[in-house]
């Protein structure tokens, strides 16, 4: 198992997670520690008589530790990991100890049972009357929702949205509660973020209408769903927030490749937490959107891969007029491949974006990998420029820009980022052979 203190820190909850696990990836900290094919594991002494047993499926980097914590990882994983990242000679391979067999024990047990319970799920005879009844009794909810959606919808445009900075916010979160009772959660989420524009900031217009034309589009396209391309038709039912079952997807045949993990990204909603996990196939050259939600506290129903690593995994994608999201049906860990692929310029990515755009004109943020792209700062705004001198916007929001440009020391180097149209996230960067998460 390769890991880099970088990637390790990436799987910390919180900052006071990182800080504590620096703090406790030291020799002294730990009374004992060892490996095997399957698991990490130590003794941490704390402040009671008996250390704490913490221990770590490096098959599925899943963590547990006797620790009365309730963050996943905890500190001591943390730290555990990074004593190992750090010092990897000193763990040396050996017999399990019963706490750490009985753990993995169960944990395999745990994923058979499930396993056979899809199988057997899979064989039951549906109920398709009820599931009928239940399907168009949530197709009525929708539908008189986003009528009432495109009422509002009609009534802004009518009424200008010059006045929108004095009442924007709460305008956009009534709707959302609305949307919400419709059983359309994908449109409150459209509408949550319309409500957290900075309305005093210049250019919130072009935000705001952005938005509210995905709204528009999205309302009468479901309406008109039985005229679309069955792949589209499903990238509205998403969109609006219609689920899709994941152990059904897992059936079906996905595509295997060596995965480089390009970044990862949080955000955290009234408790819920969504990690967008971002990759690349090294030898299919396609992109993939894995996403985890999980509530503040509670324990990551599958930990995924760290950024920066490198996986051999087979992933099926979501049905989709332009796939991008994917869930992962088989992996195993692998050395880090540091390789780079990509666009040589912003020239090929709009290109591919107006392929994306042709099949899907509600696509959202795409991941890009793109040679030798410079930082430069121009009226006070952070722009990446390309060979050609093309120049695309960094986001305002973006908070490594001093990182980026210490790695890169203001020369061009290629890049790993996400984005559409005119604004762009970094995730990375290939530096001196490595990739660099920033």
């Amino acid at each position: 198992m390769e890991l880099t203190e970088e990637q390790v820190l990436s799987m910390a909850p919180d900052e006071s997670s990182r800080k504590a696990g620096k703090e406790l990836a030291r020799p002294a900290k730990w009374v004992s520690i060892g490996m095997s094919d399957a698991a990490l594991w130590g003794e941490c002494q704390g402040s009671g008589s008996k250390p704490y047993q913490t221990q770590v499926d490096t098959g599925n980097m899943a963590f547990k530790c006797s620790c009365p914590s309730r963050k996943f990882p905890c500190k001591h994983g943390v730290g555990l990991l990074l004593y190992y990242a750090r010092e990897k000679q000193s763990f040396t391979l050996l017999e399990q100890p019963a706490w750490v067999t009985e753990w993995i024990s169960k944990r395999t047990e745990k994923a058979e049972k499930k396993a056979q319970q899809a199988v057997d799920n899979a064989d039951k005879p549906v109920d398709e009357a009820a599931q009928n009844k239940r399907q168009e009794a949530r197709h009525r909810k929708v539908s008189d929702g986003l009528d009432e959606l495109l009422r509002w919808i009609k009534d802004m445009v009518r009424n200008g949205i010059i006045g929108l900075p004095d009442k924007g916010a709460d305008m956009c979160e009534n709707m959302a509660r609305r949307m919400v009772d419709a059983q359309a959660p994908g449109l409150a989420g459209i509408l949550r973020e319309m409500a957290e524009i900075s309305y005093y900031s210049e250019g919130w217009q072009h935000t705001f209408m952005d938005q509210l034309l995905r709204l528009y589009l999205l309302a009468r396209a479901y309406g008109h769903s039985n005229h679309l391309d069955p792949a589209l038709q499903q990238d509205i039912r998403t969109m609006i927030g219609f689920p899709q079952s994941q152990e059904e997807l897992k059936t079906q045949a996905g595509i295997t490749d060596t995965w480089q993990v390009l970044g990862k990204q949080s955000t955290e909603d009234d408790r819920l937490i969504t990690e967008r996990y971002w990759l690349y196939g090294l030898h299919t050259r396609q992109t993939a959107l894995l996403l985890q939600f999980t509530v503040r506290h509670q324990p990551q129903t599958q930990l995924m891969p760290a950024p920066g690593s490198t996986i051999r995994a087979e992933l099926v994608y979501y049905p989709s007029a332009a796939p991008m999201r994917a869930l992962i049906k088989t992996q195993q860990a692998m050395p880090a491949d540091h390789r780079f692929q990509g666009y040589a310029n912003w020239t090929e990515v709009m290109a591919a974006q107006t392929a994306v755009s042709s099949r899907l004109p509600l696509y959202n943020d795409q991941v890009y990998t793109i040679d030798t792209l410079t930082p430069v700062l121009r009226d006070g705004q952070w722009w990446l420029r390309d060979a050609q001198q093309q120049e695309m916007q960094v986001r305002k929001e973006f908070r490594h820009i001093w990182k980026l440009l210490a790695l890169s020391g203001g020369q061009p180097m290629p890049m790993a980022l996400i984005g559409r149209e005119r604004e762009y996230d970094p995730l990375g960067v290939w530096h001196q052979q490595e990739y660099k998460i920033l």
